[in-house]
């Protein structure tokens, strides 16, 4: 194969809503360009994209697929991505390394929920944008309408470059207003006739020639001047244009196409070829050390890996840009991330699962590579002497999470080597161990997102799972101050043990002066501070220990072990087991005996006792709280907003962001729970939201005393 120069390189992700035809056009592009013999079909499970057994059994994308095809001296990548919000960490992936989006748009639908969650990454990651309106051939085609959702959905700055002659079952003809000519299709698609546009159209596509033209002209001064002075351009000088307003995100040009009957797909390839940025223009990524990094062929060899999967009777196959320089076979390039040492000894270009050997790739340039030792998705390969990384790509938090297990014990440790596999190869899946909660927690995108985790657990692995609903971090604390004591004693024949601590308990604020004397109802108790220990705890909050005695009434080298008695009823706290936090502690007591006294004495006395004190000092559960933002359409917002107040939120405030309406709220964790399934059903799948952490805050009484009688219930059945 050629080895394209980057001047050469087009790199392009298909993005928009599931069922919208992307896959079908990467078909129809790798055919054209003669990187497959024939079409395949998703129906008949025979595409290039979409090969995996999960994706024949859906019809849609599940993964994002890196393919590339060559047209008229040009290398066009190609990165077909999912169109479920639930799998969007193809998208940004697939945005992070490309150069241009092709945002594709239902001519029956118009703009749907993909298109415009999609789109909010583009923007985010200010990428160029070409719209494509598909399926033109359908009996419900509509472009008038079409277009005009997509002017509205996205600005004034969308600019018909070719409009449809006869939308619908006859479909096969589009007006190019660039060109000024008539494309014509036979019934087979493909090559098309190109004549002269029709008297009948001449006013229309005259009209849309200067919309284009001055919008080509307002991205560069010098076209400016041109076009007030002749008021026209050449096409180069419009190619120009065009180009200057992608990059900027000042333009976004509207094709037409029949991806199924191959239709537009041919005017479409020579126009990403003509115009699309190609990856030196686009501006520099900077790394880790805030330089930028030029896309540069001559420059030090650099690569990012993006992607990685584990192919069958290949193994692992990591996909990468060269972001820098060029890389041939057989180089040993260093992993900036890890510091290690990785030799590529094979590099290919990729169409789906078909590979093609290639013996070098230059800057701008995406390929693949196989068996690397330390090299993941997110990492940095640097030519040696090259010591920076790029960051990593960043993922939406997650919004959805179970309990996993395997329905065997025998299976728990081959549970945990391929989940950890699955994390590797999808980074928005993520998995943790609560010693808390006592669970492997499976955190993702949506309930269909761990559904497809649970799928190929069961059916690729053979590790049979199930989840079950996790339970809720809750928290214990105490709202009043309370005194207690307590005495072990034990005697059994030998050495006995004793132990006798008296100390007191109060709630923990930030600030809050050392204590000098506590009253407990007529009764004033004096205190003298001798030691204090402030402990931030793993789990949120703090412990404070004072150490209060005076008169060696306890040996000094025993108040560890007081301390990690009480420590250990901080991890499971009297209440529910849950951690407790935000308390602080004053022994300033007790007693000992010269021989029947240890640190296990002294351990024990100081649990009992703080848990006496504890039941006495206003006890409260905690629960998590998390600032809630949805993103939803304005004819929708008072379902969600209901549904919100359904879960006990508390609505913080609203806003309107780019067409959709923001509603903020503080909402508990334990209401959670499936909302992603219950927000897509109540909007069509229009919203989308963002949760992350915000504080701990006392529940309700009622849900309190439901927490305690679930709790005891739970304890006596072990």
């Amino acid at each position: 194969m050629k080895i394209y120069q980057t001047n050469e390189v087009r790199n392009l992700a298909l993005l928009g809503n599931a069922g919208l035809g992307k896959t079908t056009l990467a078909e129809a592009m790798l055919f054209e360009g003669g990187v497959i013999k024939r079409r395949g079909d998703v129906g008949q499970k025979n595409t290039v994209s979409d090969y995996h057994e999960i994706e024949h059994e859906r019809e849609s994308s599940v993964f994002s697929t890196v393919l590339h095809t060559e047209w008229l001296g040009k290398k066009i990548n190609i990165i077909d991505t999912p169109g479920a919000d639930d799998f969007v960490g193809g998208v940004i992936s697939a945005l992070h390394v490309v150069d241009t989006g092709i945002m594709m748009v239902n001519a029956q639908n118009g703009v749907e929920t993909g298109t415009e969650i999609i789109w909010r990454h583009t923007d985010n990651l200010n990428k160029p944008v070409v719209f494509v309106i598909n399926q033109l051939d359908h009996d419900n085609a509509n472009y008038e309408k079409t277009i005009d959702d997509i002017k509205q959905a996205f600005g004034k700055k969308v600019t018909v470059v070719q409009y449809p002659v006869n939308p619908g079952a006859e479909f096969n003809a589009v007006v190019d207003v660039l060109l000024m000519k008539m494309y014509q299709w036979g019934e087979e698609g493909g090559e098309p006739q190109i004549v002269d546009i029709p008297a009948d159209q001449m006013d229309k596509a005259t009209e849309l020639h200067n919309e284009l033209v001055e919008a080509c002209a307002e991205n560069d001064e010098e076209l400016m001047e041109i076009f007030f002075e002749k008021e026209s351009l050449t096409e180069d000088e419009m190619r120009k244009g065009m180009r200057e307003g992608l990059i900027k995100r000042e333009l976004f040009p509207v094709f037409c196409t029949s991806a199924k009957k191959n239709m537009g797909v041919r005017r479409l390839m020579e126009f990403l070829g003509n115009v699309a940025p190609t990856p030196d223009l686009m501006p520099a990524p900077v790394n880790n050390e805030g330089n930028e990094v030029k896309c540069d062929a001559n420059g030090p060899t650099s690569l990012f890996v993006f992607k990685n999967t584990v192919e069958p009777h290949l193994g692992e196959v990591l996909y990468f840009k060269v972001m820098s320089g060029t890389v041939e076979e057989g180089m040993d390039l260093i992993n900036t991330n890890k510091q290690a040492k990785e030799r590529l000894s094979q590099l290919f270009v990729v169409a789906g699962k078909n590979r093609t050997k290639v013996e070098k790739l230059v800057a701008g340039d995406i390929g693949a590579t196989v068996k690397l030792k330390e090299t993941k998705t997110n990492h940095t390969l640097n030519e040696k002497g090259q010591d920076w990384y790029f960051p990593e790509m960043q993922f939406p938090d997650p919004k959805f999470r179970v309990a996993i297990k395997a329905k065997s014990e025998s299976d728990d440790e081959k549970l945990g080597e391929v989940l950890h596999r699955i994390q590797e190869e999808d980074p928005t899946v993520i998995l943790e161990y609560s010693k808390e909660l006592k669970q492997l927690i499976l955190h993702g995108q949506g309930e269909f997102h761990l559904n497809m985790v649970k799928w190929h657990l069961d059916n690729i692995h053979k590790v049979e799972t199930e989840f079950i609903a996790p339970k809720i971090p809750y928290r214990e604390t105490i709202t009043k101050a309370a005194q207690a004591d307590y005495r072990h004693k034990k005697q059994s024949g030998g050495a006995g043990q004793f132990g006798e601590v008296h100390l007191v308990i109060e709630p923990y604020e930030e600030g809050m002066p050392d204590p000098t004397m506590y009253k407990f109802g007529d009764k004033e108790l004096k205190i003298n501070v001798r030691g204090k220990e402030e402990i931030p705890l793993d789990w949120g909050g703090k412990l404070i220990f004072y150490n209060c005695i005076v008169g060696g009434v306890i040996d000094a080298r025993f108040m560890p072990a007081i301390l990690k008695g009480i420590m250990e009823k901080m991890e499971e706290g009297p209440l529910t087991g849950s951690y407790a936090r935000d308390i602080r502690v004053s022994v300033y007591d007790g007693k000992m005996h010269p021989v029947d006294s240890n640190e296990i004495s002294f351990k024990l006395a100081g649990a009992k006792a703080f848990s006496e004190a504890f039941k006495n000092a206003g006890p409260k559960i905690l629960e998590p709280i998390y600032d809630v933002e949805v993103l939803v359409p304005s004819d929708r917002m008072g379902d969600v907003m209901s549904d919100l107040q359904g879960r006990r939120a508390i609505i913080s405030g609203m806003s309107s962001e780019k067409g959709f309406e923001k509603i903020m709220a503080k909402v508990p964790l334990a209401e959670m729970a499936k909302y992603s399934t219950a927000l897509s059903s109540l909007t069509n799948g229009r919203a989308t939201f963002t949760m992350k952490f915000a504080e701990y805050s006392p529940v309700s009484h009622d849900i309190q005393d439901a927490l305690l009688k679930a709790y005891a219930a739970e304890q006596e059945e072990d």
